[in-house]
């Protein structure tokens, strides 16, 4: 059973989380990580999640306002032996399920050309591909998605 745990950027499990996450990244993205780094900072994001199965420490995921009717999904990550099992999807609905409690119309996120499986994810759970946004317009190694969250 999937356990999800509303939390802030401070929770430990979840910076322990996002270390994984980072080096993942830092491989993938290769040269354009510092540009892709400076953007992911996690001070700044008030609204985190952190999944356990059976009390295990499995995945995690945040939101930040992005502007007056949209919040950006940001540090989503499930351990690699924890993959294929839904997750990172209950993850992402809980995010969107936080936003719609604060009054958000919308979800926007952008991911990496380099990151296949998150590219699936956000196609399966309805997220359609927008132009580039704020600091990504004309990074061409980033593609941006949007759902809204509106009945």
């Amino acid at each position: 059973m999937i356990t999800i745990i509303r939390t802030n950027s401070e929770n430990l499990d979840f910076l322990y989380l996002v270390r994984f996450l980072d080096a993942d990244l830092k491989i993938r993205d290769g040269e354009d990580h510092a540009f892709y780094a400076q953007l992911n900072k996690t001070d700044t994001i008030k609204h985190c999640l952190v999944a356990y199965e059976n009390n295990c420490l499995v995945g995690c995921g945040a939101i930040r306002k992005y502007d007056a009717v949209a919040m950006e999904v940001k540090r989503m990550w499930v351990q690699p032996e924890n993959r294929g099992k839904g997750i990172a999807g209950q993850i992402l609905s809980e995010l969107e399920k936080w936003a719609v409690e604060m009054n958000f119309e919308k979800c926007i996120l952008e991911t990496g050309i380099k990151q296949p499986e998150a590219i699936a994810l956000y196609k399966k759970c309805n997220y359609h591909i927008i132009p580039n946004y704020g600091q990504y317009t004309g990074v061409d190694n980033s593609i941006c998605f949007e759902k809204s969250l509106q009945p």
